[in-house]
């Protein structure tokens, strides 16, 4: 069958919503850069001229074309470029779109994707279409689909009202002051172009999303949410750090297992709980400083962007200051925890470190016959009050800025122990923080519990256990751990663990 009829009946297939949610998902507003074949060219044009005249004439013509437009291009690729290109990327997210929707046209060519795949350095884990897709634009779509048209509609209307922000902007012309967004997919095409404004307005990201936040709290609530939905509920969706679907992040495990008793059940434990979350794993046994140094030249290649999170185990033998390596050699701890935040695949995204180690040598020591023999040891939007916010500075967008981030933002930092404190261990079982961690996570994978409640009662629960020196003079004592956090988002634990797909290649 000739292409162009192939293309124009996969298209006639294609709903409307389903057509507008294509598009956002395929025009990616943080897509890398810079890349082989990207330029400075303005994309302002491609991604939301499209969705304003959609809007504005009630007809999807534009938006076809686009899709056209990407297919014929896909289509005459030639995958044999050794560096990774723009249209490497687009391919990957276009076909992880049309998978997610099941809109996958029956000509796209597998053997091009799988071929991209290699040039990602891509393993058999991370050949899973879940991957490619963009955990911010799932819930950005999560939130249009809680809304009616009438709430987008007054979204517009107050994004309308600022006029610093949309002075001389000719696409917010083009759909005009009032908006029938009642038609199938015109509601969505408006949400997403008001989102993709909002990002290259350079007002919102991954992380900084108050602006779209404050236009949905304008909303009136009996008319704009969706049955079973409120403006708190939407809004509250908003501040998680977004990291839907499969994988939940990439894990790496380092552990010293030299001189360390249950090191191996420390490695099995968090490999576990990790592919239990839905993370894809690596372990790196008895690490060195220049296996520490070979880990983030990794972490730098560019399939790691597409990851939602990253999550750290370092276990080891340590001091106030420092880790003990597998080599003997030390590292400060302050070293490694401010490298790996820097790293540019994972900025915007949320960075979790477990520092299993001591920290000294103290130890908060009971005393008394009854602690003898006794040890586990052995084996914003919405303010209220109308007065109080008007009491309060008035913090203009002149003065905003989400640009420039500071490298330890969005990272959480966990400690076994305090400072200058010992962390205890079990003699088969290794580190009982890590113990009493991983079981914690495991109970709350299905409670929508976040990552620092989880911490919290893990503070709880480990400062109860009694825990014994293995020196001659066994030393009854507590251990406490404690968390330090720049997160600017809750971090949720997923409700349910999200299965790997018998995907090991491009799917057939």
């Amino acid at each position: 069958m000739d292409e162009v009829i192939q293309v124009t009946q996969w298209l006639s297939s294609i709903t409307p919503r389903k057509k507008a949610k294509l598009f956002f998902f395929t025009t990616h507003a943080d897509a890398p850069s810079p890349m082989v074949g990207s330029n400075d060219v303005d994309t302002h044009e491609e991604t939301q001229l499209p969705l304003a005249t959609t809007v504005a004439l009630h007809n999807f013509k534009n938006i076809d074309e686009f899709l056209k437009k990407k297919v014929n291009t896909f289509s005459c690729y030639n995958v044999i470029e050794n560096e990774i290109t723009k249209t490497d990327y687009e391919y990957l997210r276009f076909y992880s779109a049309c998978k997610y929707l099941d809109v996958v046209p029956p000509f796209l060519d597998l053997e091009k994707i799988s071929a991209i795949q290699n040039k990602f350095e891509m393993t058999d884990e991370e050949r899973d279409y879940r991957l490619l897709l963009d955990s911010a634009d799932l819930v950005l779509e999560k939130v249009c689909d809680s809304l009616k048209p009438a709430g987008v509609s007054q979204m517009w209307t107050a994004l309308r009202k600022d006029r610093n922000l949309i002075r001389g902007v000719k696409t917010i012309d083009i759909i005009g002051f009032f908006v029938d967004p009642n038609p199938t997919g015109i509601k969505e095409c408006l949400f997403f172009f008001i989102v993709r404004f909002l990002q290259k307005a350079d007002k919102i990201n991954r992380v900084n999303t108050n602006r779209l936040e404050r236009l949905i709290a304008q909303c009136d609530e009996s008319s704009s949410c969706e049955e079973g939905k409120t403006i708190d509920f939407i809004i509250d969706s908003l501040r998680f750090y977004p990291t839907e679907l499969y994988p939940f992040g990439f894990c790496l495990i380092m552990c010293v297992i030299e001189g360390r008793d249950g090191a191996m059940q420390e490695i099995e434990k968090t490999m576990e709980i990790s592919r239990h979350l839905g993370m894809i794993t690596h372990t790196e046994k008895n690490p060195t400083k220049e296996t520490i140094e070979l880990v983030k030249k990794e972490l730098m290649k560019p399939k790691y962007q597409f990851y939602s999170s990253f999550t750290c185990w370092f276990m080891s033998h340590g001091d106030s200051n420092s880790m003990v390596l597998a080599d003997g050699e030390t590292i400060e701890r302050e070293w490694f925890l401010t490298s790996f935040p820097d790293i540019s695949t994972f900025q915007l995204k949320p960075k979790v470190f477990f520092m299993v180690s001591c920290r000294g040598a103290n130890k908060f020591s009971l005393k008394g016959d009854e602690f003898e023999g006794q040890s586990a040891t052995c084996d914003y939007y919405d303010i209220g009050s109308a007065p109080i916010r008007n009491r309060m500075l008035d913090i203009t967008d002149s003065v905003r800025d989400i640009s420039y981030v500071q490298p330890m933002m969005d990272t959480l930092v966990a400690y076994s122990t305090i400072l200058d404190h010992l962390s205890g261990r079990a003699n088969t079982h290794g580190s009982i923080y890590v113990d009493r961690a991983c079981v914690l996570m495991s109970e709350n994978i299905s409670r929508g519990r976040s990552l620092t409640e989880i911490l919290e009662h893990l503070s709880q629960d480990l400062h109860e256990i009694l825990q014994e020196t293995m020196d001659e003079d066994r030393i009854v004592y507590k251990q406490a751990c404690h968390y330090d956090s720049f997160f600017r988002k809750t971090l949720k634990l997923p409700y349910t663990r999200h299965p790997k797909e018998d995907v090991h290649s491009a799917p057939q």
